[in-house]
């Protein structure tokens, strides 16, 4: 994932936000993670490279790092997707005292009727907030300074492929949008 998982929390958040559910886009984790760079990961860049390297004989007995090969900041991104999907409040809010931080985990816990309602309301596949959001997930990403990885040895061995980690966060929150997963 390498954050990728995000996308459906997104999404989640913005419809919460749309029935008044009080949640601003984007404010948790810390602020280092909000600030440094990070890498996402693309789940058809995965399957592209696990191919080329089942048939490529310069991946025999090879292993690679994979990641979309570009580095973007949360602030950023979460300003882009805000624009996109009409989202007015978004950003990073400091919290008060030490180990503060707002964990997706807990805000989220008491929400299933909330989603329950929405998944009603816009005719969306039948699931359940658990089932649809990993927010522990979320909490680590957001949570810390990302590790970065590189695609080096990999396009060393001859492998190119990347993806645009804006267009792909994108891209998948349409798809989950047209499979009726979010509204």
């Amino acid at each position: 994932m390498q954050g990728m998982e995000g996308v459906i929390q997104f999404k989640i958040e913005e419809a919460m936000l749309k029935e008044d559910v009080r949640i601003i886009v984007g404010t948790k984790g810390t602020k280092a993670a909000w600030e440094c760079y990070s890498t996402a990961l693309d789940a058809n860049l995965i399957v592209e490279q696990h191919v080329w390297g089942a048939v490529d004989a310069r991946a025999r007995n090879e292993a690679f790092n994979v990641s979309n090969g570009d580095v973007f900041r949360w602030k950023h991104l979460w300003k882009v997707l805000a624009e996109k999907f009409g989202i007015e409040e978004y950003g990073f809010v400091e919290e008060e005292g030490e180990g503060s931080s707002l964990r997706l985990s807990e805000l989220m816990k008491d929400k299933g009727g909330v989603w329950d309602e929405i998944v009603k309301k816009n005719n969306l596949q039948s699931t359940k907030l658990e089932d649809v959001g990993d927010w522990w997930f979320a909490d680590i990403i957001l949570g810390m300074e990302a590790v970065l990885d590189n695609m080096n040895k990999a396009k060393e061995h001859g492998f190119l492929g990347f993806r645009d980690s804006k267009k792909s966060f994108i891209n998948w929150i349409e798809k989950t949008k047209a499979y009726k997963i979010v509204p």
